[in-house]
C-alpha cells in the first residue's frame, strides 16, 4: 500500500487544514475580545475588534462583541448603533435585541426594551436570559402602573401590598 497522495488530494488537504487553522485563529480572536471586555479592558477589546473587522467588516459575532465592549466602556450611543445595525442586517439573531433592551431599560425606555426582548424570545424561544429580562421589564411596568393607580386611589390596601411586593422584588439583591 502506497502512502502517495495525488497532487489534487494534497491541495484539498492543504486547503482544509488552512480553513481549520483560520477557524481556530478566528475563535481565538473572539475569545480574546470577549475576555478583554469582561476583564475591564473595553478599550483594548474595541481596538482588537476594530483590527479584526477591518478585514472582516460584516462578521456579526465580532460586531456583537464590539457592541458589548462599547457598552462596558460606557459608550451606550455607539453600542446602541452597533446593536441596531446588527438587528437590521441579521433580524434573526436574538442576542443583539437582548443587549439593546438592556440599554433601553437602563435609560428608562421600558416600552422599547419590552419590544426588543419580545423580538429576542420570538427569534429564540429557548433564550432564558431574554425571558428573564422580559419578566423584569414586565415587573417594572407593573410597578409603574400600580404606583400610578395608588396615586389615584391611595386607600386601596390590596394595591399597596402588590406595590410593596414588587418594590421588594425589584431591589437589587444583597451580595
Amino acid at each position: 500500500m502506497s502512502s502517495y497522495l495525488h497532487p489534487r488530494s494534497m491541495l484539498r488537504l492543504l486547503a482544509l487544514s488552512g480553513f481549520l487553522i483560520a477557524g481556530v485563529a478566528q475563535a481565538d480572536m473572539y475569545d480574546d475580545v470577549a475576555a478583554l471586555a469582561k476583564s475591564g479592558k473595553p478599550a483594548e477589546a474595541i481596538a482588537k475588534a476594530d483590527q479584526y473587522l477591518s478585514n472582516n467588516p460584516r462578521d456579526p459575532q465580532m460586531r456583537f462583541l464590539k457592541g458589548v465592549a462599547q457598552s462596558k466602556a460606557g459608550d451606550l450611543e455607539a453600542a446602541t448603533t452597533t446593536f441596531q445595525t446588527l438587528v437590521e442586517e441579521y433580524p434573526e439573531l436574538p442576542e443583539p435585541y437582548n443587549n439593546l433592551a438592556v440599554i433601553y431599560a437602563s435609560q428608562g425606555q421600558l416600552d422599547k426594551a419590552r419590544g426588543a426582548l419580545e423580538m429576542a424570545v420570538r427569534n429564540n424561544p429557548n433564550y432564558a436570559v431574554a425571558h428573564e429580562n422580559l419578566g423584569d421589564i414586565y415587573a417594572r411596568l407593573a410597578h409603574d402602573s400600580y404606583n400610578q393607580s395608588l396615586k389615584l386611589n391611595g386607600n386601596n390596601r390590596a394595591l399597596k401590598l402588590k406595590l410593596s411586593t414588587l418594590t421588594d422584588m425589584l431591589q437589587p439583591a444583597a451580595r
